[in-house]
Order: C-alpha cells, then sequence, then structure tokens
C-alpha cells in the first residue's frame, strides 16, 4: 500500500466514521438539549430529522457535483460544512438555530459520504486491494454506530451535551488537512449532469411529508395546513417519478427498479430504518425520562446489543454465499421485528434490564441483515453503478430514519414526554414500537417474495461482496 493509499483510506474512514456517528450520537443526548433549550418533543424530532432529511435528498445528487467538478474539491467542501455546521451546532441559543444547522450539517455529512467510495475507487484500482479497503471503510461504519450511544452518553455526562458536536472539530481540521495534502484529485469525463427538477422535487415531497407527520397530532389531522402539506407531498413525489422517468440523465434512474434484487434491497433498507432506527428516539427518552437514567448509562443499556451486532455482522457475512443473500435480508428483518415486540415488555416500573432482551435480539438480527442487504444493493447493480446504487440505498435508509421518526412520533404523546404522564407515555411508545414490528415483517415477506428463489438476482452474491459489506 502506497503512501496515498493509507492516507486516502484513512481519511475517508475517519470522516465517515464521523458523520455516521453524528447519527447515533445525538439519541442519548436529546434530554439534556431539551432541558438546556427548552424544547419538547416536536422539536427534539427535528434534531434527528434535519439531518438524516437532508443527507437523504442531497446525497444523489452531490455524487454528480463529484464526478463533474472533482472528488477531491467536493469532500474537501463537504467536510469543511461538516466542520463548520458543528461548530454552530455546538453554539446554538435555542432550537430553532441547532436544527437549522442540523439540516446545514446533513448536507456536508451528504457529499463527504456520496464522494468516499468514489474516492476509494480512484486510489485502489486493483480488485483484491479495493476490497480490503471497503472492508476497512465498512468496519468503521459499523464500529461508529456501535459506539455512537455510549460516545453521546459519555460526552453528555461528563461534560456537557454541546461537546457531541465540539469533538467534530479537531477530527475534522485534521482530516481536511490530510485531504488537502495526501489525497489525489479526480473526475469522470462522462460525468452525468445534474438533475435539478428532480433534486427540487425530492427534497420539497420528504420535507412536506416529514412535515405534516410531525405536526399532525399539535394542528389536528384534518385541519388546512396538515392536508395541505400532505397533499403537497403526494404531488412533489409524484412528480419526482415523473421527472425521473423523462429526464436524460436522472438522479435516480427508475429502470434499476426493474430488478427485483434492486428493488428489494431498497424496500429492506427502508423498513429497518423507519422502524429499529426510528424508534431510538422514543426508547432513549424512555430510558432516560421515566427509568430515570443518565445519558451515560442510557448508552450503556445499547452497548451489548450493538456490540454483538458487530460480532455477527462478520461472523456470518461468509454465509450470505450459502443460504442466500434474500434469506439473510427476510430473517434479519424477522427477528428485528421480534426484537422490536420484546421490547413492548418495558413497564413504567420496570429495570433497565428489561430492555436488554429486546435490543439483543434486534441487534442480531441486524447484524445479519446489514451485510447481505448492502451486497445486494451493490450486486444487483452493473459495476460502473456500484457508487450510484451505494447512494440509492443510503437515501432509502437515511429518509427511512426521517419518515419513521415522524410516523411514529404521530403515535407518541409528545405532551408526556416531559413531565407528563408516564404512563401515557409509556403505552405511545409501546404503539410505535408494534407499529415498528409489523414494519419489519411486512419488509420481511417483501424482500421474501423479491429476493428470495431469484438466484440469479439475489443468490449469488459473491461471499468476498459480502464480507466487504459486512
Amino acid at each position: 500500500m502506497t503512501t496515498t493509499q493509507r492516507w486516502t483510506l484513512a481519511v475517508v474512514c475517519a470522516a465517515t466514521a464521523m458523520l455516521m456517528l453524528d447519527i447515533a450520537v445525538v439519541n442519548t443526548a436529546l434530554s439534556d438539549i431539551a432541558a438546556d433549550l427548552n424544547t419538547g418533543l416536536s422539536g427534539l424530532q427535528w434534531v434527528v430529522d434535519a439531518y438524516t432529511l437532508a443527507l437523504a435528498a442531497v446525497v444523489l445528487t452531490a455524487g454528480s457535483l463529484a464526478d463533474r467538478f472533482g472528488r477531491r474539491r467536493l469532500f474537501t467542501i463537504g467536510l469543511s460544512l461538516f466542520t463548520a455546521t458543528s461548530l454552530v451546532c455546538a453554539a446554538a441559543s435555542d432550537i430553532v438555530m441547532l436544527n437549522s444547522a442540523r439540516a446545514a450539517q446533513g448536507v456536508g455529512a451528504a457529499i463527504m459520504f456520496a464522494v468516499s467510495l468514489s474516492l476509494l475507487s480512484q486510489a485502489f484500482p486493483g480488485a483484491q486491494e479495493r476490497g480490503k479497503a471497503f472492508a476497512a471503510y465498512g468496519a468503521s461504519i459499523g464500529a461508529a454506530f456501535a459506539i455512537g450511544p455510549l460516545v453521546g452518553g459519555a460526552l453528555t455526562s461528563g461534560l456537557d451535551w454541546r461537546w457531541i458536536f465540539l469533538v467534530n472539530l479537531p477530527l475534522g481540521l485534521i482530516c481536511l488537512a490530510i485531504t488537502r495534502r495526501s489525497v489525489e484529485e479526480s473526475k469522470d469525463p462522462d460525468a452525468r449532469k445534474l438533475d435539478l427538477p428532480g433534486q427540487v422535487t425530492l427534497t420539497a415531497g420528504l420535507f412536506l411529508l416529514v412535515l405534516a407527520l410531525l405536526r399532525g397530532n399539535e394542528d389536528g389531522w384534518t385541519s388546512a395546513a396538515i392536508v395541505a402539506e400532505l397533499i403537497g407531498a403526494v404531488a412533489f413525489l409524484g412528480a419526482f417519478i415523473a421527472v425521473e422517468a423523462r429526464v436524460k440523465e436522472p438522479m435516480l434512474p427508475l429502470p434499476l427498479f426493474r430488478n427485483r434484487a434492486f428493488t428489494g434491497a431498497q424496500v429492506g433498507a427502508f423498513a429497518i430504518s423507519a422502524s429499529f432506527f426510528a424508534v431510538f428516539i422514543y426508547t432513549t427518552l424512555y430510558l432516560q425520562q421515566i427509568l430515570g437514567l443518565s445519558a451515560i448509562e442510557a448508552g450503556l443499556v445499547y452497548l451489548p446489543g450493538t456490540l454483538i451486532m458487530l460480532v455477527v455482522s462478520g461472523a456470518t457475512a461468509n454465509l450470505v454465499e450459502k443460504l442466500g443473500a434474500g434469506r439473510m435480508v427476510a430473517g434479519g428483518l424477522l427477528i428485528v421485528g421480534i426484537g422490536q415486540a420484546l421490547l413492548t415488555l418495558a413497564a413504567v416500573d420496570s429495570s433497565w434490564s428489561v430492555f436488554l432482551p429486546g435490543v439483543i435480539v434486534s441487534c442480531i438480527g441486524t447484524g445479519l441483515f446489514n451485510p447481505a442487504l448492502s451486497a445486494v444493493a451493490l450486486g444487483s447493480a452493473p459495476q460502473q453503478m456500484s457508487g450510484l446504487a451505494a447512494g440509492v440505498n443510503d437515501t432509502f435508509r437515511q429518509a427511512g430514519i426521517a419518515v419513521g421518526v415522524a410516523a411514529l412520533g404521530a403515535l407518541v404523546p409528545a405532551a408526556h414526554a416531559f413531565g407528563g404522564d408516564a404512563q401515557t407515555y409509556v403505552d405511545g411508545m409501546k404503539d410505535a414500537l408494534w407499529v415498528g414490528a409489523a414494519l419489519c415483517v411486512a419488509g420481511s415477506i417483501a424482500c421474501a417474495a423479491l429476493l428470495v428463489d431469484r438466484r440469479r438476482d439475489a443468490e449469488t452474491v459473491p461471499a468476498e461482496l459480502a464480507l466487504d459489506a459486512a
């Protein structure tokens, strides 16, 4: 491995781990954010959704911009934006300022994520060395998710919630220096044109959908504002599909969905994100607001499950070729659904230990699911479109989190999240968990129909690709 390759791998892994950490690290700090900025559940939901919504909406366009104007240049812009807005998040004096900065931070994260695989592909042209680089890249993402709740809890309990953003500053500056000095510039001479109509309609549609779901309980589901937002969301998302069907170089080529495996990968990504990953905000508030755990104690509750998830991902990735990716995706989703059902055992007067079985079972299912899904998502598209396939899959993942936080939040009574009736909040959380479990079961059935018994599309994913994904 050359010096340039070594530094490129290091900076890409570090920067991507940092942006993924900011998805996981926030949850355990939400109670402290609410107390410090005097906000309720609706404000906290946007702390998560502003970031994931921006990431989901921009990641595909960011990849096209990088191919056209230079991957190192866009990576530098994204990293600079992410680092600068982290400082703004830490300095936020009210929830509006924090959520606005989180949205801008999500744009920076989208640019970084979109360019990461392209930088690695350029630095590691050989198939074998590229596979090892992708394996390290995937491991850094998995580790970031695994330690995210604990890191967020430790910083919040030991210092202050603002430190979950301040730690990004030295890391971001170091990554910027390495990028400018050691990462080579590259472009695609045949880069796709920008799909501005697609970008505008997708962003507007997702925003209006999330906005309506978050405000529905407060304003009334039949109020003129909510009905207008839902109609606008449907109209813009429909327009997005129409644009992608007609534009010459779409940001989301619809013919890819004719491949059942590719479609199944997106269904699976959305299902697990809109359920298990979206419900974290409400279960973490339960641990802290109802059971009275500190931020670091809440992070420790999740630690056994997330560590098990890492072990399972690595240990079972080589089973993809033997069992079939479709069976692992469908089975993993089903296990995640069972885990969420187990979480409904929680009560107002429960011990924190009642959470462990559900978290561990859900994380085992996620560990089975992740490498198989990533391998299908990449293996079901032509090799020259692997970067686009990864971007589409991440779009569905992040959109799933954003929509899931909003939709499940409609079942959780916001007025009782802080200082209200504990039993009412727990009942709402259980409703959200049951809906999440049902979504996982439905996703499992859909993925089984789309992926299993389609050997050409889903069953011949090489073990090496699944290991790299893990």
